[in-house]
């Protein structure tokens, strides 16, 4: 099973128009996050607060919306190399992720988050720890 796989059907269905709409642009692109579990997010969680690192994440396990199936991580390659410090290629790959329907972390104003996009279907991260989420909009 791929990354990818472990996505809800409709976000599995976006991320995969993405990789489509990027390399009709010329861009390769990788999912390298995708479903998380709680023990995964904490680890992540860790770096940069009990452990040495800068901070990854401000979300502690059941908190993020990876741990869920409706998020994932990503980064562009330039011939086999991920190329991590490009703001400008990130930036053009969040417009075409937005314009798709994803939420782009790069648009979020207290910890820009680049790499990652996520779908919620309009729910907070209350409805999903309290679980009150029609599972059914989340179907391709």
């Amino acid at each position: 099973m791929s990354k990818i796989d472990l996505l809800k059907p409709k976000v599995k269905k976006l991320a995969e128009q993405l990789l489509i709409e990027c390399k009709k642009r010329g861009i390769d692109l990788t999912i390298t996050q995708t479903l998380r579990t709680i023990e995964e997010q904490n680890k992540l969680y860790a770096i940069g607060k009990t452990k040495p690192g800068k901070i990854v994440t401000n979300s502690r396990g059941g908190y993020s919306f990876h741990n869920y199936g409706v998020a994932f991580d990503f980064c562009p390659v330039r011939s086999g190399r991920a190329i991590w410090n490009d703001i400008a290629l990130f930036d053009a790959i969040g417009r075409l992720g937005v314009k798709l329907g994803l939420e782009w972390g790069g648009n979020w104003s207290k910890f820009k988050d680049r790499p990652h996009f996520q779908y919620t279907g309009g729910y907070s991260i209350k409805d999903y720890i309290n679980k009150k989420i029609d599972w059914q909009r989340f179907e391709a």
